[in-house]
């Protein structure tokens, strides 16, 4: 039951997280306005996070802790390689016999 509900939440703060990245304005527009024109957050600090950022970085941490409780949640399962065996060598490979070598043809 916990496990349900962890993965419905980790799935809804992922769609969340993702609506969120996308809505933002990028910090590669300010350096954009550096050419064209004066902008004072290109190399200066950036000022308070909007709530759309901070938003984001809630988001975040709780998709985290959600991806570390599921790990450490999730049963051991056993490896699909374990029931595989080896090849069993039922005989030694017998070496071909060398090539003969062919009669020299008369010189004409």
């Amino acid at each position: 039951m916990l496990r349900v509900f962890l993965v419905s939440l980790h799935v809804l703060v992922s769609v969340i997280l993702i609506s969120m990245v996308l809505l933002q304005k990028g910090k590669g527009a300010d350096i954009g306005a550096a050419f064209g024109g004066a902008s004072n957050t290109v190399f200066g600090p950036r000022g308070a996070q909007s709530f759309l950022s901070k938003l984001t970085t809630g988001a975040a941490v709780i998709f985290m802790l959600t991806s570390l409780t599921l790990a450490f949640t999730t049963p051991k399962r056993s490896s699909v390689m374990e029931g595989v065996k080896p090849p069993v060598q039922t005989s030694p490979a017998v070496p071909l016999a060398p090539p003969v070598p062919a009669e020299p043809s008369p010189a004409k």
